[in-house]
């Protein structure tokens, strides 16, 4: 029985080849590829090369090589690629990614592998025309200018936070106390200055505009400030329109209720025209609890109430968020 089952058994392994199953084969390693590094600078002048003149390096935004990518870093604009294979490559920018009213350049090729310690240049402009590269123009009326505050109100917060963003920033402070949108429109030539960018807040004077709290709608602000935005636009200069900031509500509720409406209105306006929106009033109400703690009078902030102010209009600039986070 025993020599039976033994020949039973050498049979039934040659029936099944007489060998152990073949492992799957095991593929060769992907190489590593290497890493290579861009930099995303403002272009000034639009002529491909980092001039020495040209300071600015721009921040978090995304840039690829094949399907590798990397965010640029704050300031120094650098993006390491990491794990590139080698091949000739075209650098490609997610556009979403970038500030409001920047654009790619002329495209950059990069052939990988690329020697140790270079790195590559990646040019972003923006449609300023003759325009000074980095001025900001702080358009509005009291609010604007600061008044309630030792500090400057929000422009000279905000020039801080984007300079520690971009490098290079210089914001003009253009508040005039206790005007309207009627005198931003006699306002408007003589402070334009050949700016890069406008920031508009203006219309919260309205309010004393006889007839425009009996019917917000026969209010002239909407119009007046497309008005604005429309000439800002055609010195060549790009427009970032804020909505009116809340009234103190310890002291006049009610008046919160015409801002709304004239905000909606204003909304729909920038939409319209292609300003950029910057939300003031929305991040106020972001901070929740009492606002009152953010006024020093019935419209004025205090200097809480600025760096609200201040972050909402950074984050529009630096982030393209019309509210902050």
């Amino acid at each position: 029985m025993r020599r039976s089952l033994a020949a039973l058994l050498v049979l039934g392994i040659a029936g099944c080849g007489g060998s152990s199953p073949t492992a799957p084969p095991i593929p060769s390693p992907t190489p590593p590829g290497t890493s290579v590094t861009l930099v995303l600078f403002y272009d000034e002048n639009g002529d491909t090369a980092p001039e020495s003149s040209e300071a600015v390096r721009v921040p978090d935004v995304e840039v690829g090589l094949g399907s590798r990518t990397a965010r640029s870093e704050t300031l120094s604009g650098r993006a390491v690629v990491t794990g590139v294979q080698n091949g000739s490559y075209t650098a490609a920018i997610r556009n979403d990614t970038l500030p409001p009213f920047y654009r790619p350049g002329a495209p950059l090729n990069v052939q990988v592998p690329v020697a140790d310690g270079v790195q590559l240049f990646v040019p972003i402009v923006l449609p300023i025309g003759q325009n000074t590269p980095n001025q900001y123009l702080a358009f509005g009326d009291s609010i604007t200018r600061g008044d309630g505050d030792t500090a400057g109100g929000y422009p000279a917060r905000l020039q801080g936070r984007l300079r520690g963003h971009f490098g290079v920033a210089n914001v003009r402070n253009r508040g005039a106390d206790a005007t309207n949108s009627y005198e931003a429109l006699e306002r408007l030539d003589r402070n334009l200055f050949n700016d890069a960018f406008a920031l508009i807040l203006y219309g919260t004077n309205d309010w004393n505009i006889q007839g425009c709290q009996s019917d917000p709608s026969l209010c002239p602000t909407v119009e007046n400030l497309r008005i604005v935005v429309q000439r800002v636009k055609a010195a060549g200069t790009l427009p970032f329109i804020a909505t009116l900031t809340p009234a103190n509500p310890a002291i006049n509720a009610d008046r919160n209720k015409w801002i709304e409406s004239i905000n909606a209105g204003i909304k729909t306006m920038a939409a319209q025209e292609g300003a950029f929106l910057v939300d003031l009033y929305q991040a106020f109400q972001n901070q929740g609890g009492d606002l009152s703690r953010f006024f020093v009078d019935q419209v004025h902030p205090n200097a809480a109430g600025y760096d609200v102010m201040a972050n909402g209009w950074f984050e529009a600039i630096a982030h393209g968020r019309s509210t902050p986070p």
